[in-house]
């Protein structure tokens, strides 16, 4: 994975980021394994669970995580700010990446949180009320992300083990962050 991360941070390079960047997570589906390996394997999640950071200006995928299990966003959130704190400025996410240690950490690295609080109480409406909504619905632009990528290169993986799948995925935001510098370079 650490050459196809440096493939995607490389095609990432090639635009200028602007001030916001969003995270979200979606699955991809998979194509349908033989009973022998779903067994061998333990295979029940029907998806590699992808999630993604990009910038919301120009919108490349600033970096990718996948799972075959289903691990909390919060978590997976962390580990991925943590490749990339040098190109965030503001992160914007939805309910999911909802944890006080999250937006803690980010906030000591310098990275303002515009995450949505889960509404247990007056509290997390009062939260929720106080931030800024132009640019936490930036957030869109990660679900987009998402959509265009299921438009262009389909729905399914089809690599049949999952660190081939992890490629795949990785390859298809490679290239899409690719496609994006060289459309916004022609006149």
């Amino acid at each position: 994975m650490r050459i196809w991360r440096v493939l995607l941070r490389l095609s990432a390079e090639l635009h200028d980021l602007g001030d916001v960047q969003a995270i979200d997570a979606t699955g991809m589906d998979r194509i349908a394994a033989s009973q022998h390996y779903a067994k061998r394997t333990n295979y029940t999640f029907e998806a590699v669970k992808m999630t993604l950071l990009s910038d919301c200006k120009t919108d490349p995928i600033l970096d990718i995580h996948c799972s075959m299990k289903q691990p909390h966003d919060s978590k997976i959130g962390w580990q991925m700010v943590k490749r990339n704190l040098d190109k965030l400025n503001i992160l914007t996410a939805d309910k999911g990446y909802d944890w006080w240690l999250l937006r803690q950490r980010l906030r000591a690295e310098g990275v303002k949180p515009v995450i949505k609080h889960r509404e247990f109480g007056w509290h997390g409406i009062a939260n929720n009320l106080l931030q800024d909504d132009t640019i936490y619905h930036q957030r869109s632009n990660a679900e987009s992300t998402f959509f265009a990528l299921r438009r262009k290169y389909g729905e399914i993986v089809r690599a049949r083990t999952w660190f081939g799948q992890f490629r795949e995925l990785v390859l298809k935001c490679a290239v899409r962050t690719i496609e994006l510098s060289v459309s916004h370079s022609q006149p």
